[in-house]
């Protein structure tokens, strides 16, 4: 069954907290896919994705590209999951895809936004009524992810 995870960012923006949970993705040798919920949003974090930080890179890609599926990162506003991965980011409230198909599924969504709020929530519920496996995690004050329930 697939492992969910709520991620609510409190002191953050999802540009900054996103690409060190990829790393970690990848890092275990995992593909990852992220839903936006727009192409703006998209390319937005696409731009992000290059330039996080000055002494990294996180080979990635969107699904407007040509070989998408050979990224091991993989930008998307659909629910496919054309690379392959065994994560899937959802963000900015996405609907969510059948999650079977994955080892992970993260919903990350922004503490100051209540339609991102009310996604969270009715999806948590859902996925709960579901009998899923579902944890919440909340940042402190320092950034740190703190599970919460």
């Amino acid at each position: 069954m697939t492992e969910i995870l709520f991620y609510h960012l409190t002191e953050s923006t999802l540009e900054e907290a996103l690409p060190a949970l990829l790393e970690k993705s990848v890092d275990r040798g995992w593909k990852a896919v992220v839903q936006a919920g727009g192409e703006e949003r998209r390319d937005a974090l696409d731009a992000a994705l290059w330039t996080f930080r000055d002494d990294s890179f996180l080979a990635h890609g969107t699904d407007a590209e040509p070989h998408a599926s050979e990224n091991p990162v993989l930008l998307t506003t659909g629910q496919g999951n054309e690379n392959g991965a065994q994560i899937r980011f959802l963000v900015d409230g996405a609907d969510a895809p059948d999650l079977a198909a994955y080892e992970r599924a993260v919903f990350m969504f922004d503490g100051h936004d209540d339609e991102q709020l009310r996604k969270a929530r009715e999806s948590w519920k859902q996925l709960r009524q579901e009998s899923h496996t579902v944890t919440y995690w909340q940042q402190s004050s320092d950034r740190r992810w703190e599970r919460k329930a």
